[in-house]
């Protein structure tokens, strides 16, 4: 429902209410009494047509399920403020005899009450209604803040698990590091361990024909 329709279906249902009152109450005046009250009126209603054309137009913007329900109610204040200029026409027309003077008299005490009644009904329901707006606000409000307040928690988890990411990558970067560097360790061992294998070897050559040539010699003689 347009909060902005509402307004004006507040303010148009005051305005039919206390027009239909100075209808009630121009009956039984005479004279330049009368003339100033009829005056007032059709100032009234001059101003309850302008609120329904304000009406009419913000029904026809909003959405077709909305615009269906306003534009109905909206038939009804028309028929309502046909109503009230039918009233005027018979107060300016001034050919009333007693009895229907009383007659419009009684009609007019009658629809003033009831536009009173159906006033205090539609200004009831309008609060209502933007009572539970209010409530439906704050609601969203409330969780619009939670939702706020999960989504910087979740940034605090994810900002914490980042610094965790990179302390893990910085710490397999330094295992990388010494790992390499064993490597380069291990192979110089293997490369010195094959050196003094080569070396064992020679010796134990160079030992080998040195016995092999003693023997020949101590054969020899």
């Amino acid at each position: 429902m347009s909060n902005v329709f509402e307004g004006y279906e507040r303010q148009y249902c005051e305005l039919s209410a206390n027009l239909s009152k100075k209808c009630t109450a121009a009956t039984a005046l005479n004279g330049e009494q009368k003339k100033q009250k009829v005056s007032e009126i059709k100032t009234g209603i001059d101003e309850a047509e302008a609120l329904i054309r304000k009406m009419d137009l913000e029904a026809r913007s909003l959405q077709p399920n909305i615009k269906g329900v306003l534009l109905a109610k909206l038939r009804e204040y028309k028929s309502d403020l046909n109503n009230l200029k039918s009233e005027i026409k018979k107060i300016v027309s001034g050919n009333l005899n007693p009895s229907a003077r009383d007659e419009l008299l009684e009609s007019g005490m009658a629809d003033a009450m009831t536009a009173s009644a159906d006033q205090k009904t539609r200004l009831m329901m309008s609060t209502e209604r933007l009572n539970k707006t209010g409530e439906r606000v704050k609601d969203s409000r409330r969780t619009m803040l939670e939702t706020e307040e999960l989504g910087v928690s979740i940034l605090q988890d994810l900002h914490s698990q980042r610094q965790s990411l990179l302390h893990a990558h910085n710490t397999l970067h330094g295992v990388d590091d010494n790992i390499g560097k064993s490597k380069k360790i291990l192979s110089n061992m293997s490369r010195r361990m094959n050196k003094n294998k080569w070396i064992i070897g020679c010796i134990v050559l160079v030992l080998v024909v040195a016995i092999i040539m003693i023997l020949y010699f101590k054969l020899a003689k």
